[in-house]
């Protein structure tokens, strides 16, 4: 005779081993939904929409607090559908989050220094959390804290997204030099032969370290460790040792150099520069004029972005920001 006194208790475990197969196959997107809650703190708005645009990713590297968060706030207002925002802010610092849009958006940091590959580490976490994210981001650019808009939102994003080239219809703003007098110091920084050999002279390259990187080369450089491993090496001359300034354009150089513009939208002053930093713009400095002045490049493409700028700057900034730097 049949005992039928466990029947629920073996319907029960037949309805898990059921469930078992649909468990593992939703697990990744049910983590990933609770990773983005945790890290927004809230459902985003437009992250589900019918027909999604493409986004630009927003990689803020900072060692302090972003002081110039008022006017990126205004930069990005009204466009909450087309952009992401991601904070690397180094644990030694004493950030604090000027909330807003702000608010919520630092990924796990790592303690970054001078001469080292400790800056490179924590742009890769940057890509890395941008990557995973939202599968919208296709465009990831990296700024500063005293980095500023040149330009509204708006025009920024038809720049990047209606580029004319058929051949290469997304490409990555890195810039990539090849004959800079400062080449052979930096390159034997780490010992004469310690590049080889992965990286041989004539493919070295440096460039500004500030990018718009595309998503395809965003996802090399995440997975890439083969070239990274050289500039982990010690630098024996600190004052020529600036991997972040090498690795990126060496890297998109050696792997898609076809696939870069070979130049920065990120303006930089190096007149005036000081122990190998740039400029700084100080608040008498602020006009219309200057910032005309600084969005005019080389290439076809104006600037996008600007540094360095005083925090005493936000002020005369803000006031000109909707009749001058947004009024494109």
């Amino acid at each position: 005779m049949v005992s039928y006194s466990r029947t629920p208790l073996v319907l029960s475990y037949a309805v898990v081993l059921c469930l078992l197969p649909l468990l593992f196959l939703f697990l990744p997107e049910l983590l990933t939904l609770q990773i983005r809650q945790n890290s927004a703190g809230r459902t985003r708005p437009g992250r589900k929409t019918i027909n999604p645009k493409p986004k630009i990713a927003f990689l803020f590297l900072t060692n302090s607090n972003l002081s110039f968060a008022p006017l990126w706030e205004l930069f990005f207002e009204g466009n909450s559908h087309l952009y992401n925002i991601y904070i690397h802010a180094d644990p030694a610092s004493s950030f604090v989050s000027p909330g807003g849009v702000f608010a919520y958006r630092s990924v796990p940091a790592v303690r970054t220094q001078r001469a080292t590959a400790t800056i490179i580490a924590a742009e890769k976490r940057l890509l890395a959390a941008a990557l995973a994210d939202d599968g919208l981001n296709l465009y990831f650019a990296l700024l500063s804290q005293h980095c500023i808009p040149l330009h509204s939102f708006r025009f920024l994003y038809r720049t990047l997204f209606t580029q004319t080239d058929v051949r290469f219809p997304y490409r990555s703003f890195i810039e990539i030099l090849s004959d800079d007098p400062q080449m052979g110091e930096r390159y034997a920084a780490r010992g004469e032969a310690a590049m080889l050999p992965e990286i041989p002279f004539e493919k070295f390259r440096k460039g500004s370290q500030f990018f718009v990187m595309t998503r395809r080369h965003a996802t090399m450089v995440v997975r890439e460790k083969r070239v990274l491993k050289k500039f982990e090496l010690p630098c024996f001359q600190k004052h020529n040792c600036y991997p972040e300034e090498h690795y990126f354009p060496t890297l998109l150089s050696m792997a898609d150099s076809d696939g870069c513009t070979h130049y920065t939208v990120t303006r930089v002053q190096w007149t005036g520069s000081l122990d190998g930093h740039p400029y700084v713009f100080g608040p008498g400095e602020v006009s219309p004029e200057l910032i005309r002045r600084l969005r005019i490049s080389n290439s076809s493409y104006s600037f996008m972005f600007a540094r360095k700028f005083s925090v005493d700057c936000l002020e005369p900034l803000v006031q000109i920001a909707r009749p001058v730097i947004f009024s494109d």
